[in-house]
């Protein structure tokens, strides 16, 4: 997991026209109506980047888990990322960007813990028993957890977010099925169940915490925090005892470098990119497209099997994805 969840808010666009008054309206009626801009070449190579490289991201941690321990691995990779992700910042906009308070970096460690080291980690771990498939179809109930995190802090989503909510817990029960059937471990199931909620709640206190007003700083603190959070795990739980290094394969490091420099830098700010320069429904399509990414990508690229459970479990599941999204985009 190294997408940002989906927490559905009214569509605003830098370009977007002030609201006209009643008299401002009458007095350009018979003006002709201004086309709509159309949308750039740019947005869409941007957005096929988030679409085919945060679906990739589960293939590439599957692939990685093969021959490398989880934490550790996620460890080196988000620390790596954090720390050129900060040269990056340096270099583009000066090291006074990467200052903050004492209370953001505080924000910042804590949002880390909860996306990268209980998000991502958790989900990695269940990756050494569970199809990267079946992961992604999980993981992609996270806006379906954002709804009810925002609805218990008192917000009002629509009624159309809470259809959705419940199509996507009918589509998680029936992903649950080959768990139950002895098909795949259970345990790794409810893993990603429990990384996709500490992802949301995450999302969620990320709007409610004085993080840094640089959405690239704050991904810098919250790479180290959950990365450095991610290495001392996997220390505690001795992924380091036996480890060889010289035994790792070559696909292992292959798709460790590509996790950390696409997954982790190339597509987010692609993303970071669209949230400025397209309609912010356009972007948000990304929560129910990366699944399908990944599940056709892990069967194609390591065999894993289509069972009913997953297509039927994964289509509702986006269903309720898109029908979350939809329709807060119209609130």
């Amino acid at each position: 997991m190294t997408s940002p969840a989906v927490d559905p808010a009214p569509e605003t666009h830098p370009d977007a026209p002030e609201p006209r008054t009643a008299s401002a309206a009458s007095s350009t009626a018979s003006a002709p109506a201004v086309p709509a801009r159309r949308i750039s070449g740019a947005v869409w190579a941007a957005l096929g980047i988030v679409y085919v490289v945060w679906g990739s991201t589960y293939l590439g941690i599957r692939i990685v888990v093969e021959t490398l321990p989880p934490f550790l691995s996620g460890g080196a990779r988000f620390i790596t990322a954090g720390l050129l992700l900060a040269a990056i910042v340096a270099w583009r906009q000066g090291p006074a960007a990467l200052k903050v308070t004492r209370r953001e970096l505080g924000s910042a460690v804590l949002v880390g813990l909860l996306l990268i080291l209980g998000g991502n980690g958790l989900v990695v771990l269940a990756e050494t028993s569970i199809p990267s498939g079946l992961a992604a179809l999980l993981v992609a109930a996270v806006p379906v957890w954002v709804v009810l995190l925002r609805a218990a802090f008192g917000e009002r989503p629509g009624l159309g977010a809470f259809g959705g909510v419940l199509l996507g817990f009918a589509g998680l029960g029936v992903l649950t099925v080959p768990g139950l059937s002895g098909e795949v471990k259970i345990g790794g199931v409810l893993l990603v169940v429990v990384a996709a909620l500490l992802w949301s709640v995450g999302t969620v206190s990320s709007a409610r915490l004085p993080m840094p007003a640089n959405p690239f700083t704050a991904s810098v603190y919250e790479m180290l925090a959950g990365g450095l959070g991610a290495l001392l795990l996997g220390l505690a739980r001795g992924e380091h005892h036996g480890l060889d290094l010289g035994a790792v394969s070559g696909r292992s490091w292959g798709a460790l470098a590509y996790l950390i420099v696409f997954g982790s830098i190339v597509a987010f700010t692609a993303y970071a990119w669209l949230l400025q320069s397209a309609p912010i429904s356009l972007a948000a399509t990304y929560a129910y497209v990366n699944p399908v990414v990944a599940v056709l990508l892990g069967a194609l690229v390591l065999n894993e099997a289509l069972t009913w459970p997953i297509l039927l479990g994964g289509a509702i599941v986006v269903g309720g994805v898109w029908l979350i999204v939809s329709t807060e985009r119209r609130g």
